[in-house]
């Protein structure tokens, strides 16, 4: 069950690595990335569960692959999460690019720290990350379209690192 875990964890991380390549895509690729990141995590949730804590190059491979699948597979959920927003009756009218540029790599770097906070038991360290994300962004977020976009992406970023970092703990202990 480990090795059904690491892989399907491993999948999670390539499915959000091509799915940041291809770009906010609606259609068939803007719905089937975050389904199969979804379904991979989760199956990977189930296969941890009966998998004993890992130990020598099982523990290694937990923390790159789950640190690389929080990292890389919130890009997909997030998009969702816009175009789930946007089709709501009081969206508004939707906005060129967005207000808030670098979101992609803040986002990475975002979800790459939160999982490294749970994974080494602080989760403590959310807190630091948010309260500087929202230090940093805070003389932006006076712009229209810009508190909504902070705020739908920051929620949906940290809680796809929550539940990768969340497989990872359960593989080891």
């Amino acid at each position: 069950m480990t090795a059904l875990s690491l892989i399907l964890i491993g999948v999670a991380a390539i499915v959000g690595t091509v799915a940041g390549r291809l770009g906010d895509r609606g259609g068939l690729v803007g719905l089937l990335a975050p389904l199969a990141a979804v379904l991979t995590l989760g199956g990977a949730a189930l296969a941890a569960t009966a998998a004993p804590p890992v130990h020598g190059f099982a523990l290694a491979a937990t923390y790159v692959l789950t640190v690389a699948a929080a990292a890389t597979g919130g890009a997909p959920m997030v998009l969702a999460a816009f175009r789930f927003a946007r089709r709501q009756p009081d969206a508004g009218p939707e906005p060129d690019d967005g207000p808030l540029r670098g979101g992609r790599v803040i986002g990475l770097l975002e979800r790459t720290a939160v999982a490294v906070s749970i994974l080494a038991g602080w989760p403590e360290g959310i807190a630091i990350v948010l309260a500087v994300k929202g230090l940093a962004r805070y003389p932006e977020l006076r712009e229209p379209h810009a508190s909504e976009q902070f705020i739908i992406g920051t929620f949906t970023s940290v809680l796809w690192a929550i539940a990768a970092a969340g497989v990872g703990r359960a593989l080891v202990t």
